[in-house]
């Protein structure tokens, strides 16, 4: 949980640095210095932040493995009712022609 708090913080940071740049340095306004900002650090952040990204990624896998090995896994019952029914019909076709 560290890893993914640590990665959104650096990139909510680098976001509202940038934000805060080019509002007071561009003469573009508020708004769309914000989604400037945005671009610019989403770009930013894949090339600075590859570590702490890495890490949560690795974080987020486990999680993922974790819970799919607690899952249990569920019978669809209309798929198997389905099945039943093209297998009738496929049983019946043989025996007529």
């Amino acid at each position: 949980m560290r890893d993914v708090l640590l990665y959104s913080l650096l990139r909510l940071v680098l976001i509202g640095g940038l934000w805060w740049l080019l509002d007071t340095v561009t003469p573009y306004g508020f708004y769309l210095s914000g989604l400037m900002a945005i671009l610019i650090a989403t770009l930013l952040s894949i090339v600075l932040l590859r570590r702490p990204r890495d890490a949560a990624a690795k974080r987020w896998q486990a999680s993922d493995e974790r819970r799919r090995a607690t899952r249990v896994p569920r019978r669809d019952e209309d798929a198997d009712e389905e099945d039943e029914l093209l297998e009738d019909a496929e049983g019946s076709r043989v025996r007529r022609g």
